[in-house]
């Protein structure tokens, strides 16, 4: 680890402990490398959680640099209050229209999680819907001025909304600013969480003095592990969120333990609970322990993430090496299996972005896919 990144993971937390605390008043900020420092907090997304701990705590921290920390919270803080007034907006739209809708990740995560909108950044707005409802949802959107970004044809729709998992929308403020997901992954990783399920056991929050929907905590906690396993745990804000799920809410293990083997999905759970206790530092529950404890891949596997991680490491998502450590983090032969041949046999925006075929021909991308990944394996 460098030094900015061993700072980073000390700062990021919703609420120190006092050793944290004074871990971070003892630091010998002297001789730490600021510009690249602030660059890492602003590429893991923890600038908020960083700026409140270190101007808060910190000694011997540069007049410029505090100024670059406390207008970095502030602009966060003043974003993050927008999205919050249209994630309001939004779903009073939908609610009036009687149309289910969950909103997670964003303001609704932040209040949840860390009891303040302004500590976590976001880029947009998401919400779960069921795929059925993907029509009417896009047409309440446009009524509000939100309008799909990009142009495609209504047979391209209809394939993501088979095997794809979002569509973004844009306004006149900006493009890519709400997310509308009808599946927590693209159906290639072979995860058949059911939305409708997520759905139904959604639980009332409060958020800006309204109630809206919140994923129940057992659900938010394999959502937020299956999204930070997709991106290979590549950002610590990610890491965030699954520390502060331990830490504030009642998590019901046995429960959570049946719908992820159900899933397939245990090692995710390990590797992204060791990810936590590793590089993050913090205290996981003892159930969280046993999860790692039973799954000896899960402590190799989560070795080699914090090596990329304190690197700053990036991953090529289109590349094998990508595809090979997805199958890894799969612990039964059974859901390898699928998952390598909806890896072959699956259409993705890449492919129908490399041919334009009729609609007669629809199907013939199925044979597109296939020989474009194999000329990647060559």
């Amino acid at each position: 680890m460098t030094s900015e990144f061993d700072l980073l993971c000390a700062l990021t937390a919703a609420e120190l402990t006092s050793k944290q605390i004074d871990k971070i008043r003892n630091w010998n900020l002297n001789h730490c490398n600021w510009e690249e420092f602030l660059r890492l907090a602003e590429r893991h997304g923890v600038i908020p959680l960083v700026s409140r701990n270190l101007v808060a705590h910190g000694h011997g921290i540069p007049a410029e640099v505090e100024k670059k920390l406390r207008s970095a919270y502030e602009s966060n803080l003043a974003r993050s209050l927008w999205f919050t007034a249209e994630l309001l907006r939004i779903m009073q739209r939908f609610d009036g229209e009687e149309l289910r809708a969950v909103p997670f990740k964003g303001p609704a995560l932040a209040q949840s999680l860390y009891g303040d909108v302004g500590l976590r950044s976001s880029s947009d707005l998401d919400f779960l819907i069921s795929p059925v409802d993907f029509d009417r949802a896009k047409r309440l959107m446009a009524e509000i001025g939100y309008i799909p970004s990009g142009e495609i044809r209504p047979a391209v729709e209809r394939l993501f909304l088979r095997v794809g998992y979002e569509r973004s929308f844009d306004s006149g403020v900006g493009k890519n600013l709400v997310e509308l997901q009808w599946a927590v992954q693209p159906y290639f990783y072979g995860v058949d969480l059911n939305v409708g399920d997520l759905l139904a056991r959604a639980e009332p929050t409060m958020l800006g003095g309204h109630e809206i929907p919140s994923l129940a905590t057992d659900d938010l906690l394999v959502v937020l592990c299956l999204h930070a396993a997709k991106h290979l745990w590549t950002r610590l804000i990610w890491l965030s969120d699954i520390a502060e799920t331990l830490r504030t809410r009642n998590v019901d293990y046995p429960m959570l333990l049946s719908r992820a083997r159900a899933l397939g999905i245990v090692r995710v759970l390990g590797v992204s609970f060791w990810l936590v206790k590793k590089v993050l530092r913090g205290e996981i529950p003892k159930p969280a322990e046993q999860i790692i404890e039973d799954d000896y891949q899960a402590g190799l596997l989560g070795r080699h993430y914090y090596e990329r991680i304190a690197r700053g490491a990036d991953y090529n998502f289109e590349s094998t090496e990508y595809f090979r450590l997805i199958l890894k983090l799969r612990e039964r032969r059974a859901d390898r299996s699928r998952y390598l041949w909806r890896l072959f046999w699956t259409p993705g925006t890449g492919d129908i972005s490399a041919v334009s075929l009729p609609d007669g021909l629809f199907s013939l991308y199925h044979i597109v896919r296939m020989g474009r990944l194999m000329r990647k394996l060559i």
